[in-house]
């Protein structure tokens, strides 16, 4: 059975099962020590990435399943795509400084 969107057209899950899984491993990889470096402990060291990790899993079917339109599919240029992972990588790179930041003044 194949997600539908939200015009009822049928969408392809792979997508959104990738970043999943990813969002899956990430939060519960680097959450728990993040979150007790940070000085919680008890249920919110698996608690806290839980909730990232259910953000995350909401904003990839928003994206990927829900507002997806399998119709405007086509190739995109190369310079586009070059573009795009040039920001991709910019992106993680201040995500990760942004997050390295509580852990080198504490």
């Amino acid at each position: 059975m194949r997600p539908r969107n939200r015009d009822g057209t049928a969408v392809d899950a792979v997508p959104f099962l990738v970043v999943t899984g990813m969002a899956v491993l990430i939060c519960f990889s680097f959450g728990p020590v993040y979150v007790l470096t940070l000085g919680l402990s008890g249920p919110a060291v698996l608690g806290v990435p839980a909730l990232a990790c259910v953000a995350a899993v909401g904003v990839a079917y928003y994206r990927l399943v829900y507002t997806a339109r399998p119709e405007l599919r086509g190739e995109i240029p190369a310079e586009r795509r070059i573009e795009s992972l040039f920001y991709a990588a910019l992106v993680g790179t201040v995500v990760l400084v942004a997050l390295s930041l509580p852990l080198l003044f504490r």
